[in-house]
């Protein structure tokens, strides 16, 4: 088993095998080396155990590399995500040898990607925000993919290209149903709502809120007095939300079942109503 300084969620190590990397910090069986795979579905799940019932982790979106480490006769790849490092189980199908590197990545919420340039085809895949691509041309309105897939030439940009408020990213996402282990418009949590509307600044973020708390931002000491920015950080054990003024946050949560504007006031109370109280407030930048 792996060390309690390895956090299983990003170590990938199991009593049976780990990888070789690993080897004299952990105790598995057997140390593989790993494999380099590509997402190639616009969204596919990483799951806690390898069958289509398990618990959701996290979501891999297209043009993620993944390095691989086992591979069940039942179709299911375990391995650990390039991104974030989160470690868990995809659906073999979902994977391909790397092709082209992304040079593009989808800035609308979510857009189709078409077999030809027409919008009226039947698409051949839904690509959520985040999405990378790798476009070899344009063609009037489309950006061309090196698979030969049409996408709105609106809906993409260049990997250096950054969005300049992650809220804004975020309120973009209001109304998105509330999915444990989501990180599309699809569905979200609130990790994957922070994670994602940070990613599309150019700001790279670990998966889950406790590793959020961990890593981002400087802490802020917990006061009714202090006055909340837009874009500090809200964290309570399990969840997180995203100030937008002073008086209201933004937030992916079970109990609108949504993603949710609404009173922080009201919040931190219905929260800390429910048992939970605000551990820690942090300001990035």
């Amino acid at each position: 088993m792996a060390d309690a300084k390895d956090d299983p969620r990003l170590t990938p190590a199991r009593p049976d095998l780990a990888a070789k990397h690993l080897e004299g910090r952990v105790t598995a069986a057997r140390f593989v080396e790993g494999e380099v795979f590509e997402v190639s579905y616009g969204v596919a799940p990483m799951r806690r155990e390898p069958f289509s019932g398990a618990m959701q982790e996290t979501e891999a979106l297209k043009g993620e590399r993944v390095t691989i480490y086992d591979r069940t006769e039942e179709g299911w790849a375990w391995g650990q995500l390039a991104s974030d490092s989160y470690v868990g189980w995809l659906p073999d199908l979902a994977l391909y040898r790397p092709g082209a590197e992304p040079t593009h990545k989808v800035t609308a919420l979510r857009t189709f990607a078409f077999p030809g340039p027409s919008i009226k085809l039947p698409p051949a895949e839904t690509l959520p925000l985040g999405a990378r691509l790798a476009i070899v041309r344009e063609d009037a309105s489309f950006a061309v993919t090196h698979e030969g897939w049409y996408v709105p030439r609106r809906h993409v940009a260049a990997l250096d290209v950054a969005e300049s408020d992650y809220v804004a990213v975020a309120e973009r996402f209001v109304g998105t149903p509330y999915l444990w282990g989501g990180r599309t418009s699809l569905g979200v949590d609130c990790s994957g709502l922070v994670q994602t509307a940070l990613a599309a600044c150019g700001i790279d973020a670990p998966r889950d809120s406790d590793m959020q708390q961990a890593a981002l931002g400087h802490a802020l000491p917990i006061s009714d007095e202090l006055e909340l920015l837009r874009g500090d950080l809200l964290f309570w054990k399990g969840h997180v939300a995203i100030v937008r003024n002073p008086d209201s946050l933004v937030h992916a949560n079970a109990y609108h079942m949504a993603v949710a504007i609404e009173p922080t006031r009201d919040a931190i109370a219905r929260i800390a109503a429910a048992g939970s109280d605000l551990t820690a407030i942090k300001r990035l930048g």
